[in-house]
C-alpha cells in the first residue's frame, strides 16, 4: 500500500506557492513538444508550426478542460463563483488567496483542441489529417504525464481497495462517500484511477508510434486521431463506473455520455474511410493537392522537350531534327 499523501504544493518562490500539479503539467507539454518536432519532421511537415500552434491549442484545451471541470463540480464552486475562473480560494478570515491552478476535464480540453487545431491548418494551409495523425501520440504522453498532477491533488481515485498498489487520501481530500469517519485514513486506501490512465496513456502512446511506423500500408491519414478516440474513450468510459460525486444527466455520468460520443467518432470514421468500395484516401505524406499541382507546374517550366517549337528541343529528345 502507498500511505504517502503528498504536499500539492512543490516550493515556494517568495509567498507564490509553485504546485506539483502545474510542474507535471509543464513537464508534460515540455515532452509533447519534443514529440511533435520529432514527428513533424519525420512526415515531412513544417516543424516551425509546433511552437506556436502548441501555444494556442494549449489555451484553447485550457478554456474547454475548465469550462468542463467546472460544470462537473459546480458544488465546489457554487459558493463563491470567482473561484471558478481564477486560481483562488477563500480563507477562514474571508480573504482570498493564491490556491494554484488545478481543476480540468480532458474530454473538454480535447473538443476544443481539436476545434482550435483544424482551425489552425486551415490558417496555414495544411493537411488537418496529417496532423492530427502526429498530433495523437503526444496526447496519450500529455495524458500520461500530466494525470501525475492527480496524485499531488488527491484527486481521481476510486473506490476503497485492498491492492497493493491501494492510495491513502486524507480527510480533507476525501469525496462524500468515504468520510473518515466511515473509512478510517490509518487503514483505508482507495484504487488510483489517475494511474490506470496514466498507464493507459503510455501504451496507448506506444501503440500509436508503432502503427505510425510499422502500418502505413493500411493506415489512412487520421486514422491515429480516431484510434485515440476510441481508445481514450474507451478507457474513461470504464473508469467512471468507479468514480463518485460524478457530474450525471438522468443518473448517467456526463462523462460517459460524452466518452461514447468520441468512441462513436472514432468507430464510425475508420468504418467509413476503411469501408469496402469506398475509394481510400492516398497516402501523400501531407502534400495537399496545391502541392501536387506546384510539383506539376515545376516539372512542366523545367522540361525541354513540351510545349516547345520542334526546332528548340533537345538533341537527345524523341522530337529531335535529322542532323
Amino acid at each position: 500500500m502507498i500511505d504517502i499523501t503528498p504536499d500539492p504544493v512543490a516550493f515556494q518562490i517568495g509567498s507564490f506557492p509553485v504546485h506539483w500539479y502545474g510542474i507535471c503539467y509543464a513537464v508534460g507539454l515540455a515532452a509533447v513538444y519534443l514529440l511533435l518536432v520529432r514527428e513533424a519532421r519525420r512526415r515531412r511537415q513544417d516543424a516551425e508550426l509546433v511552437g506556436n500552434a502548441m501555444i494556442v491549442v494549449a489555451i484553447a484545451a485550457l478554456i474547454g478542460g475548465r469550462l468542463y471541470h467546472v460544470i462537473d463540480q459546480w458544488a465546489l464552486y457554487a459558493p463563491d463563483p470567482i473561484t471558478a475562473i481564477l486560481p483562488i480560494s477563500r480563507q477562514a478570515d474571508g480573504s482570498y488567496a493564491f490556491a494554484g491552478f488545478s481543476g480540468l476535464g480532458v474530454p473538454g480540453g480535447i473538443i476544443t483542441g481539436t476545434i482550435a487545431a483544424w482551425l489552425l491548418t486551415r490558417r496555414h494551409r495544411v493537411d488537418f489529417w496529417t496532423w492530427a495523425d502526429i498530433v495523437a501520440p503526444a496526447l496519450f504522453v500529455m495524458q500520461a504525464v500530466g494525470r501525475f498532477g492527480n496524485f499531488f491533488n488527491q484527486e481521481l481515485y476510486g473506490p476503497p481497495t485492498s491492492l497493493p498498489w491501494g492510495i491513502a487520501i486524507d480527510c480533507a481530500h476525501r469525496v462524500a462517500a468515504y468520510p473518515c469517519e466511515a473509512f478510517q485514513l490509518a487503514t483505508t486506501h482507495f484504487q488510483p484511477l489517475f494511474l490506470y490512465e496514466s498507464v493507459s496513456g503510455l501504451v496507448g502512446a506506444a501503440t500509436l508510434l508503432w502503427l505510425a511506423r510499422n502500418r502505413t500500408a493500411r493506415l489512412v491519414p487520421g486514422d491515429l486521431l480516431l484510434i485515440f478516440f476510441v481508445w481514450y474513450g474507451a478507457t474513461r468510459f470504464i473508469l467512471e463506473f468507479f468514480r463518485s460525486g460524478n457530474w450525471t444527466f438522468f443518473g448517467v455520468p456526463t462523462a460517459q455520455i460524452v466518452t461514447v460520443a468520441f468512441i462513436l467518432v472514432g468507430l464510425v470514421g475508420l468504418w467509413y474511410r476503411h469501408g469496402p468500395g469506398r475509394p481510400r484516401p492516398s497516402q501523400n505524406d501531407g502534400h495537399t493537392d496545391a502541392d501536387s499541382e506546384t510539383d506539376l507546374d515545376i516539372d512542366l517550366d523545367t522540361d525541354p522537350d513540351i510545349d516547345r517549337p520542334p526546332g528548340d528541343r533537345s538533341p537527345a529528345g524523341l522530337g529531335s531534327p535529322p542532323a
